[in-house]
């Protein structure tokens, strides 16, 4: 079975998360700068099967378009360029960064550790996919 794979868009750093063969279980993959998110997806699909991109979309508290929006929907029609083959979903990524540094709290990192961004990033992108998952119809 194909996997999904999710992308928590950032100007900076992109962090990426990845399910199982089985769509079950969401894992984070990798955070790389975002000038390179685009060769490290295509080497990746070479590899292996990607039925669908869930892209993180930012909102605002009250669910309106934010700056980085903007970024995140150019980064989508970039995916898209690329990968025309492969369906695009946009989820709302609300809380997620609060989310991430809770996880991180709660799995017994360091201050240190949980201060490195692209942690943060990647398990934010793991927390978008399963939510992503969750909301599947089962």
């Amino acid at each position: 079975m194909p996997r999904i794979l999710a992308i928590d868009y950032g100007t900076k750093r992109v962090g990426l998360a990845v399910t199982d063969p089985l769509q079950i279980i969401a894992t984070r993959l990798d955070t790389i700068h975002s000038k390179d998110v685009i060769e490290y997806l295509k080497k990746y699909c070479a590899t292996e099967t990607v039925e669908t991109f869930v892209v993180g979309l930012p909102l605002s508290l009250k669910g309106e378009a934010t700056d980085a929006s903007r970024f995140a929907n150019d980064f989508s029609r970039l995916l898209k360029k690329h990968f025309p083959d492969i369906p695009i979903v946009r989820y709302d990524e609300r809380y997620t960064s609060k989310m991430a540094f809770q996880t991180m709290i709660d799995a017994g990192l360091k201050k240190k550790d949980r201060r490195r961004k692209e942690l943060v990033d990647g398990v934010s992108a793991t927390i978008i996919l399963q939510n992503y998952l969750e909301s599947l119809p089962k």
